[in-house]
């Protein structure tokens, strides 16, 4: 299985999926709009996994997206639906759904 890495913006993003996924599956915070410091950790942290950015679909999530496009140019995107205010609050089956769309089936619980 290859190494991967997943990129969210806080911790109840990570707490959502961390029910969905695998124990073994890393899952990096940006708190935010990341600074400088925050980007360079999360280059150092993801190594040499396959990245996959997964943000809130609103105005910060897209600018948060284009910030780590720059540094993850060959990163997956995945999307929650603009009416979810956050994947915190996307339901879970819609979140597999994407996930399964990623390619990341096997990652799932």
């Amino acid at each position: 299985m290859d190494q991967i890495a997943i990129i969210v913006e806080g911790k109840n993003d990570k707490s959502k999926l961390r029910r969905v996924l695998r124990e073994e599956v890393p899952i990096y915070c940006t708190y935010g709009t990341p600074g400088t410091d925050r980007i360079e950790k999360l280059r150092k942290e993801t190594g040499e996994a396959d990245v996959y950015l997964f943000m809130d679909n609103d105005a910060s999530g897209k600018r948060i997206r284009g910030m780590l496009r720059d540094i993850f140019p060959d990163a997956e995107h995945i999307y929650t639906r603009q009416s979810y205010p956050g994947v915190e609050h996307t339901p879970e089956e819609y979140l597999i759904e994407q996930l399964e769309k990623a390619g990341l089936e096997d990652y799932i619980i």
